[in-house]
């Protein structure tokens, strides 16, 4: 009975307070001089490797559904510097967990002429306590009548290395998670914990992941080359953004290429 459930005055407030979410976004981006692009859904090939698509008979050829914006952002900011999106994403992932959906809708923002990581993690951090101050501010009676807690975030949100946080989950819980390439879902749900009572901040940066699982056009850490410089950051207990610094130097994307196997000739 969705059609009447949403007439409810409570879970209507759902449907406003989403909606202001993206005047806030696009606000913020817009005053930092992102313009807004819109990125065909229908695709030739995969965007990604990482993650499975949905397939369909395109006028008698197979297409895939996107699952990112990535090469049409990319594409763009060699143009206009600083570009956002908000659009569809699809990836046929049969999970019903809260790490996965099949279809949602995503912001994908790409800028061009950053000195480092520490570029993007200053953007996200504005955008964040923007969203946050905002949202309280224009929608505070739909968001307590869900009986919604604002969260805590710190102006500069904190951010722990992957081998810390492996640290931290071992002295905690005494389970040893070292050989993990990524957080496991219990560790972005103890690492968010962790964070909300000793750095004020529900939202924090897992940095410093390691370069051998990083894709060809990631920027290796020039001082630790271990590391690739792409970080994620959680909030109470869910990754809500991958951010990364792409490798820009010809001679370097097509070496790195090479080494994982690929061909840049084709």
């Amino acid at each position: 009975h969705k059609v009447l459930n949403i007439r409810n005055v409570t879970e209507r407030g759902i449907w406003k307070i989403q909606a202001a979410i993206g005047d806030h976004i696009r606000e913020y981006l817009k005053s930092l001089d992102f313009i807004e692009f819109h990125s065909p859904k229908i695709l030739a090939e995969a965007t990604e490797g990482g993650a499975e698509v949905f397939k369909l008979n395109y006028f008698g050829r197979e297409a895939t559904l996107a699952q990112s914006a990535q090469f049409y952002k990319q594409m763009m900011v060699a143009s206009l510097e600083r570009v956002f999106e908000f659009g569809a994403t699809y990836r046929a992932e049969p999970s019903i967990t809260s790490r996965h959906m099949s279809e949602f809708i995503t912001v994908d923002a790409e800028m061009g002429f950053i000195d480092g990581l520490e570029d993007i993690m200053a953007l996200l951090d504005g955008l964040m306590n923007h969203v946050i101050d905002k949202i309280w501010e224009t929608n505070r009676k739909e968001l307590e009548a869900l009986k919604s807690v604002r969260p805590k975030l710190t102006e500069k949100l904190p951010i722990v290395t992957m081998q810390k946080l492996h640290d931290l989950y071992l002295q905690e819980t005494g389970t040893d998670l070292k050989n993990e390439k990524d957080p496991t879902s219990a560790e972005e749900k103890f690492i968010c914990e962790y964070s909300a009572q000793n750095w004020e901040s529900e939202a924090v940066y897992v940095s410093e992941f390691p370069a051998s699982h990083m894709k060809f056009y990631h920027y290796r850490n020039e001082k630790n080359p271990e590391v690739a410089e792409r970080a994620d950051l959680l909030f109470r207990g869910v990754e809500i953004v991958t951010l990364s610094r792409r490798e820009h130097r010809y001679d370097k994307i097509v070496e790195q290429l090479r080494a994982m196997g690929g061909d840049p000739d084709h």
